[in-house]
């Protein structure tokens, strides 16, 4: 995914330079490829428009690359009872729940959802000064993967924040009012992280709690 977005600014980079604007997103962008393919409208050197058609190719080839893969994950997602149950989650869809599942066949490693959050490196470093020990940023230790998509997840259910009527998103709004975005985000990640430790743990889905 991440090769195919470099590959879309590419191209969209490139048409700039010949006074050629499209608005960012996929679609805008995959739109206008098949106008200069279909087309003779865009007065583009042969050269330039060869380049530009090797790149679309490249991009239609990453992106048929990425559905087939999609369609393997989401078999495997639904022969695995573990994954499914991950799916429950909120922010947790099937490329976050069949990693975990793959990545943590035997969470009883972990004495706590804390130590798994910790693996994941979703935890504040403690410092110390004075005698005193200090809270500092996530130490970012442990699996980068499964943190980055754990953050994503979290990074989704805060935007509808405002819909979650349940425990947690009460929750979440406490804390929007006290702090940063992004360290409720983290916490969220972290809040996630447990929740998932404790489904691997129980092997039982995940159930809000509503509010009252």
């Amino acid at each position: 995914m991440r090769q195919r977005t470099m590959m879309l600014n590419a191209i969209r980079g490139h048409l700039a330079e010949f006074g050629i604007i499209t608005a960012q997103g996929p679609r805008n962008i995959l739109a206008l490829i098949a106008q200069i393919q279909s087309e003779d409208r865009f007065d583009l050197p042969d050269i330039a428009r060869l380049a530009l058609l090797g790149l679309a190719g490249q991009l239609e080839a990453l992106t048929n690359e990425i559905r087939a893969l999609e369609r393997r994950l989401t078999a495997w997602h639904r022969e695995d009872a573990t994954s499914q149950r991950l799916e429950t989650i909120p922010g947790v869809g099937i490329v976050t729940a069949t990693a975990l599942s793959a990545s943590i066949p035997d969470p009883s490693i972990f004495k706590s959802g804390r130590q798994f959050a910790a693996f994941l490196g979703l935890v504040p470093r403690q410092n110390s000064s004075g005698g005193k020990d200090r809270l500092g940023r996530i130490s970012k230790m442990g699996d980068g993967y499964l943190r980055r998509l754990l953050v994503v997840g979290a990074t989704s259910v805060i935007r509808r924040k405002g819909a979650n009527e349940t425990a947690t998103g009460v929750w979440i709004r406490s804390l929007l009012e006290r702090k940063p975005a992004r360290d409720v985000t983290v916490a969220m990640a972290n809040k996630t992280a447990r929740i998932a430790w404790a489904i691997l743990t129980r092997e039982d889905v995940y159930r809000s709690t509503p509010t009252t």
